[in-house]
């Protein structure tokens, strides 16, 4: 195939209306292009930075067959690819001169990717994540279920909230936002942020969920402390926001889930989650 079958931009409304009928196709496997393009088109770079993300789609016979996007530092996000088309981009990229500092995409494409990548750099490709996406069936809450009750985190959990967010992002290795008090707010003003709380009205987990973006609502994050795990919060905090999202009229509700956590992988299945498609992160 030719590199010029791939179109780069760094104009979002112009990617959106090249390829945004592709990217709703699937909303599944589709789920972070997604949610990523949507929060960038609402709430502009701030949403994830300051550098200007760049945006990348597959174009033959006028018709898109995949994309890409990066939101800097953050590593590159792709569509599924076969074998070369993933070595034409790493091609082109590398030509470009344009430095990524990892990949992340559907567990053959990001693979294929990495190997170009490592062709055509000599940069080596380390496994960061694996990761199985789900897909809500029929919402079964966990049991035993903790006593507590589900609480719609406000302005007065703002600090909390914020340190929650850093925990998260530091125990999974994510790249964080310049601003953790916008990432709280953001969420506060949406209600799109959920504590599970004990009886006297202590936060003991949290779950989240994006917008609703082509008939999908993706849960995320959801973290509870170490030292408060294993009792029961983290899934009563997921079943309150699934429900939610139901409630709200999505088509389809999603999750990631690390496949080295077999606990969470687990409870997920058991709450009705079903298996969509394996992803994996490398690093370079």
């Amino acid at each position: 195939m030719n590199p010029d079958d791939w179109h780069l931009t760094e104009d979002l409304d112009d990617f959106l209306a090249r390829a945004g009928d592709f990217l709703h196709s699937r909303p599944a496997l589709h789920t972070i292009p997604l949610t990523v393009t949507e929060a960038l088109r609402t709430r502009g770079a701030d949403a994830y930075g300051t550098e200007a993300p760049i945006f990348g789609r597959l174009e033959r016979a006028g018709e898109v067959r995949a994309t890409f996007f990066r939101t800097p530092p953050r590593r590159l996000n792709l569509t599924p690819l076969a074998p070369e088309e993933a070595d034409t981009l790493a091609a082109h990229l590398s030509g470009l001169g344009c430095p990524l500092p990892g990949v992340s995409a559907d567990h053959d494409t990001a693979t294929a990717f990495a190997e170009a990548w490592q062709r055509h750099t000599g940069a080596m490709p380390t496994l960061h994540v694996r990761q199985r996406l789900y897909r809500l069936g029929t919402l079964t809450p966990p049991r035993p279920f903790p006593e507590g009750r589900g609480r719609v985190a406000g302005q007065k959990d703002r600090e909390q909230l914020m340190l929650w967010y850093r925990e998260f992002a530091a125990a999974i290795g994510s790249v964080t936002s310049a601003n953790a008090g916008s990432w709280a707010d953001t969420r506060i003003a949406d209600r799109r942020l959920t504590f599970w709380e004990t009886l006297d009205g202590t936060p003991v987990s949290m779950a989240g969920v994006t917008p609703m973006v082509a008939g999908q609502i993706r849960v995320t994050p959801v973290y509870t402390p170490a030292h408060l795990r294993g009792r029961g919060y983290a899934g009563a905090a997921t079943a309150e926001v699934s429900l939610a999202a139901l409630t709200a009229g999505a088509a389809e509700v999603l999750l990631f889930a690390d496949l080295a956590n077999p606990t969470s992988n687990g409870l997920y299945q058991r709450m009705g989650y079903r298996p969509v498609a394996d992803f994996t992160v490398y690093d370079f």
